[in-house]
């Protein structure tokens, strides 16, 4: 099957030609012709609406396309054989990617290279994109993962990050107080449409970061499975949360 994604829409005749909307699009998908905004191109669109709220007209909409994007069912060693897709979208942010692969050749590279007496330092991110907001509902990457959602703050603060809780899992990072996004949603379709085997949600102890946490445990509540699970909090000052 095919996933869907959203896009602009313009109206023409609602349309005033004030190039508001051609300036909140970071995409750069939007352009004035003939003093009208018009999509320039469906696959710039990144389906995030920031053009939406600056229209004084309202002649922006949403409406779905089929993204052409083949959702891989079947064993795992069908879905390793699969090349990673790219989302439709001109932003590199989007493309898919699975990197696991890589990383043993990576390890071996930078043990070679590491002068004596250094511990070697491994980058552990096994998929891009890896932030919450850009990463698709379904992704090859997905399944039978072990997955990994964690605060923004959180690999800055805690010097050994990538090895303590990134390896072996999939990683998505956000930050709901920046963000000002509701993850719930989204994190319930990751955990409804693929096989995940467990989740660690990894915040910091400021309160600003639980909108994370909260997010995360509803949607254990909403996919409908028994999902193993686990909380880690750091400090500000880089340790582990006595809880």
């Amino acid at each position: 099957m095919f996933m869907k994604r959203k896009i602009i829409e313009i109206d023409a005749e609602k349309c005033n030609g004030c190039g508001l909307c051609v300036t909140a699009c970071h995409e750069g998908a939007i352009g004035l012709v003939e003093g009208k905004a018009v999509l320039l191109r469906e696959d710039y669109c990144d389906g995030l609406g920031d053009c939406l709220p600056v229209c004084p007209t309202g002649a922006i909409s949403f409406r779905e396309v089929e993204s052409g994007i083949e959702v891989i069912a079947g064993s795992q060693e069908q879905q390793a054989d699969h090349r990673p897709e790219t989302l439709p979208c001109g932003c590199p942010s989007h493309h898919l990617q699975s990197l696991e692969s890589h990383e043993e050749n990576e390890s071996a590279a930078v043990e070679a290279t590491t002068p004596v007496g250094r511990v070697p330092q491994v980058s552990r991110l096994r998929q891009w994109p890896c932030q919450l907001r850009l990463v698709p509902n379904q992704a090859p990457f997905f399944q039978d993962a072990h997955l990994l959602v964690a605060a923004d703050c959180t690999a800055f603060a805690h010097g050994n990050f990538h090895e303590e809780y990134m390896k072996n899992r999939i990683t998505l990072v956000g930050c709901p107080k920046l963000d000002e996004a509701d993850y719930a949603e989204k994190l319930t379709a990751i955990l409804r449409l693929n096989s995940i085997k467990s989740l660690t949600i990894v915040r910091m102890e400021v309160p600003c970061c639980s909108g994370l946490e909260q997010a995360a445990i509803k949607a254990l509540q909403d996919c409908g499975k028994m999902i193993p699970w686990q909380r880690v909090i750091i400090t500000t000052d880089g340790h582990l949360k006595d809880q």
